[in-house]
């Protein structure tokens, strides 16, 4: 049986999924022994002392969250098979968990442009490779398109464990100097949560002044956060099983050159604070407002018109102006958007997940869908869950 080391910091999703999806693999394809290393070992063992450890224990492979240092090669020289997640950069000699992070970084600029917004901010860290490239593909989506981007770099990774964000600090200075409304992403949940206890501290409202975007989905991270914080769900499970299928390539020899393994965005988790449009007109804001927050009831067009006092040919007239569509069609497009989110964040059936979303699972339904994304709901489920 093959013994690996799994050395992740398991307090966030993140580290978690990774290691559900190593399991996972070994579980329905070969046979493995898991130590499941305390993160801390790394500072308290050092390389050294995990790598004594490895030997006296006999394991085959090693799959940890190692800082990118010359010591880590000690671990390739002793013929323990080796795949490091990129903790701050990526390793060149040795395949590395590593990630579409500036794809996520343009789905951020995306998600935030269709929501009509003309400020943008990135809140990261410029020492470490998922934040930095994060904010180029932020940074290049918006230029192309004529728009510039504000910065807010905190200078180390201090971890989760310093609480400076709950005080006045520099973020909130910061905050408060941005022009309103504005549009941010933080290169992860937890400087997504940063914001919005920063944002208390200066009085700024969150949808209303400033909306934040974190990603990992990690969901006890977004549901501290207040408001909920809307974050990139990315890939990680499946990730973590091509991982464990690498692993077990390697230790049979049958990987001569061990590539990466891609965590890639999959879609776009929307909670509340992001859960509003940066439009001008006060009765479309309302509105916007209304369908987000009642969008899992049998709501419609006449349901909306009750919020506000004009007219329905009056409301229709802005609501093409300001979102491009009807609000029929938009109610029907934020509906699949849910539907398309729930599809991967429950086992239900998928009538039952379109009915809880507000939908009816018709042919016309399924054909709607089919054009978004290109495939059926049960294929999309099928392709963006971890691969069996």
């Amino acid at each position: 049986m093959n013994k690996i080391i799994l050395l992740f910091d398991i307090s966030e999703k993140y580290g978690q999924s990774l290691m559900m999806g190593i399991v996972r693999y070994f579980k329905e394809n070969s046979n493995a022994l898991f130590c499941n290393m305390p993160i801390y070992y790394r500072e308290t063992l050092g390389i050294r002392g995990i790598l004594k450890f490895a030997k006296e224990w006999g394991a085959q492979g090693i799959i940890a969250q190692l800082n990118n240092t010359r010591d880590v090669r000690k671990i390739a020289e002793s013929g323990i098979h080796l795949i490091v997640e990129d903790y701050k950069e990526r390793f060149e000699e040795f395949p590395n968990i590593t990630g579409g992070y500036y794809e996520a970084g343009q789905m951020g600029a995306e998600y935030f442009v269709k929501k009509g917004f003309k400020n943008f901010a990135f809140y990261g860290f410029k020492n470490i490779v998922w934040s930095r490239e994060r904010s180029m593909g932020y940074e290049d989506y918006l230029n192309e398109r004529g728009f510039d981007v504000y910065y807010f770099n905190q200078k180390e990774d201090t971890g989760n464990s310093e609480l400076w964000y709950y005080k006045p600090s520099d973020l909130s200075e910061w905050l408060q100097q941005l022009p309103k409304p504005i549009a941010i992403m933080a290169c992860d949940d937890a400087r997504g949560l940063h914001i919005a206890e920063a944002c208390k501290h200066a009085n700024i409202r969150i949808p209303e002044d400033v909306i934040v975007l974190g990603v990992d989905n990690d969901e006890l991270t977004c549901s501290l956060s207040d408001p909920p914080l809307s974050s990139i769900n990315l890939d990680t499970e499946r990730g973590g099983y091509e991982a464990g299928r690498l692993m077990d390539l390697m230790i049979q020899g049958k990987v001569k050159k061990p590539r990466n393994v891609m965590v890639m965005p999959t879609y776009i988790v929307t909670r509340q604070s992001t859960d509003i449009a940066a439009v001008d007109d006060a009765y479309i804001a309302k509105a916007l407002k209304f369908i987000h927050k009642n969008l899992d009831h049998d709501i419609n067009v006449s349901d909306v018109l009750g919020q506000l006092t004009i007219s329905r040919r009056s409301l229709e007239k802005k609501f093409q102006e300001v979102t491009g569509t009807s609000v029929y069609k938009y109610i029907s497009k934020v509906r699949m958007q849910k539907f398309s989110e729930r599809l991967l964040e429950t086992d239900k059936r998928i009538s039952e997940i379109a009915h809880e979303a507000g939908l009816n699972l018709t042919n016309n339904v399924a054909r709607q869908f089919k054009q978004i994304h290109g495939c059926s709901p049960s294929e999309y489920r099928k392709k963006h869950l971890p691969r069996k």
